[in-house]
C-alpha cells in the first residue's frame, strides 16, 4: 500500500512538473506603430488645433479629451485601463521608469514582428520587402507539436506576414491582406467577410481594413478553436504615416473595443475561459511632434520605444508596472513558456518576463 501511495504521488508530482501552468491557449496581438505615448497619457490634445492632422478639432475634442492624463487614456483606450489595469499588468510607462524598447536596429515593421515572433534582433532582416524569413518564429516551432499542430492561426492586415511567419516552410495558416480564407466547412458569416473584404475601397493601397482582419480572425476563433491565435492590427501606422492624427486615435480606439469583444467571449467560453493569455503590443514606436510622430525608423528618434499589456491566469494582477527595462525580444520565450515550451532558437532568444509567469 506504502508503496502504491508513493508511486501514485510520484506520478502526481511529474503531471503537476509536466504543466505548470493554467494557460492553455495564447492569443497576440498586435498593434503597428502604436506609440506608448497614447497609451499612457491618452490623446496628445496639442495635435488637436493643427487642422492637417485633425481636421474636424471639435468633434476630436469631444470624443478623447479629459482633465488628466489618467482620465484621457481611459477614455481612449478603456478595456485596457479597466480590465488589464484592474487584472493584468501594462508595462512601457517611460513616465515612471519602466522602458520597453525593440532591440533590432532598424526601427520598422518586418524586423519588428521578426523580432517579437522569434525572439531575436536579427540585423540581416532589414527591409520591408525582405521576402521569406530565414528564422523560425516561436508559432513555426509550437506548430510541430502534435497538440498544437493545424491548431495556431494568423490574421493579418498587411499582406508581408506570409514572409514574416514563413506560411510555405512553417506550415501555420497564415491569412493576410485581402486574402479570402479558404477552410473547410466554413460558416456563412466567413464567406460573407470573404465576398465583403473584396468589395470596401482600397483606400489603405493594398492593406486589408482592421475591421475585417478582426472580424474574419474572431469567426475562425469561434468555428475551429485554434490554440493559438495571432491578430495583427494596421491601421494606426497607416493612418500616422498619411499625418491624421484623428483617425489614428478612432484605430486605436475601436481597435480596444476588439479586444474587449474577444476578452469577453474568451470568458464565456469553456475551452478558454480561465485558460487563456492575452497579450498585447506594438511592432515599434514613433517620433514625437507633431512632424516626428508621422515617422519611425532609425533615423528618426525615439521610434524604438514600445510598450505591452498581458492577462491571463498564470500572470499576476499588478497593473501598471514601474520600472525595468524590457524588449519585445523576450515574448516569443514568455508565451511558449506559458503553453509548456523551452523555446530555442539557433541563436539566442530573448529571456522570459519572469513577472508574467507569476514568478
Amino acid at each position: 500500500m506504502r508503496k502504491f501511495i508513493f508511486f501514485l504521488l510520484f506520478v502526481l508530482g511529474l503531471n503537476c512538473y509536466a504543466q505548470p501552468f493554467k494557460t492553455k491557449n495564447v492569443i497576440l496581438v498586435t498593434i503597428d506603430g502604436f506609440r506608448w505615448e497614447e497609451v499612457f497619457t491618452g490623446a496628445d490634445t496639442t495635435f488637436f488645433a493643427n487642422k492637417k492632422l485633425v481636421p474636424n478639432t471639435a468633434s476630436l475634442r469631444t470624443k478623447y479629451a479629459g482633465n488628466t492624463s489618467e482620465d484621457r487614456r481611459k477614455i481612449l483606450l478603456p478595456f485596457i485601463w479597466n480590465t488589464i489595469f484592474q487584472k493584468g499588468q501594462i508595462y512601457g510607462n517611460r513616465l515612471i521608469g519602466c522602458n520597453v524598447n525593440v532591440e533590432n536596429p532598424y526601427w520598422f515593421s518586418y524586423p519588428g514582428y521578426n523580432e517579437i515572433l522569434t525572439g531575436i534582433a536579427d540585423p540581416r532582416v532589414n527591409s520591408n520587402e525582405f521576402g521569406p524569413n530565414p528564422n523560425t518564429t516561436f508559432l513555426e516551432a509550437i506548430n510541430k507539436d502534435k497538440g498544437f499542430n493545424g491548431k495556431i492561426a494568423v490574421f493579418t492586415s498587411w499582406d508581408a506576414f506570409n514572409d514574416i511567419v514563413n506560411e510555405k516552410r512553417s506550415g501555420v495558416l497564415v491569412n493576410a491582406a485581402v486574402e479570402h480564407l479558404e477552410v473547410k466547412n466554413a460558416s456563412s458569416t466567413i464567406d460573407a467577410l470573404n465576398q465583403l473584404q473584396s468589395q470596401l475601397p482600397d483606400i489603405l493601397e493594398g492593406v486589408r481594413l482592421d475591421g475585417v482582419t478582426f472580424n474574419i480572425g474572431f469567426e475562425y476563433l469561434k468555428q475551429y478553436k485554434p490554440r493559438v491565435l495571432y491578430l495583427a492590427f494596421d491601421e494606426t501606422d497607416d493612418f500616422a504615416h498619411e499625418g491624421r492624427y484623428d483617425l489614428y486615435l478612432n484605430s486605436a480606439h475601436y481597435t480596444d473595443g476588439f479586444l474587449q469583444q474577444l476578452w469577453d467571449w474568451v470568458q464565456n467560453t469553456p475551452e478558454y475561459k480561465d485558460q487563456t493569455t492575452l497579450l498585447i503590443t506594438c511592432d515599434h514606436g514613433r517620433g514625437t511632434g507633431e512632424e516626428g510622430w508621422r515617422s519611425h525608423g532609425s533615423k528618426t528618434p525615439n521610434s524604438d520605444e514600445t510598450w505591452f499589456a498581458v492577462i491571463g491566469p498564470d500572470t499576476p494582477a499588478k497593473g501598471e508596472i514601474q520600472n525595468g527595462q524590457f524588449y519585445n525580444k523576450q515574448y516569443a520565450k514568455t508565451l511558449s513558456k506559458l503553453l509548456g515550451f523551452d523555446y530555442t532558437n539557433d541563436r539566442p532568444v530573448g529571456d522570459i518576463i519572469m513577472p508574467v509567469i507569476g514568478k
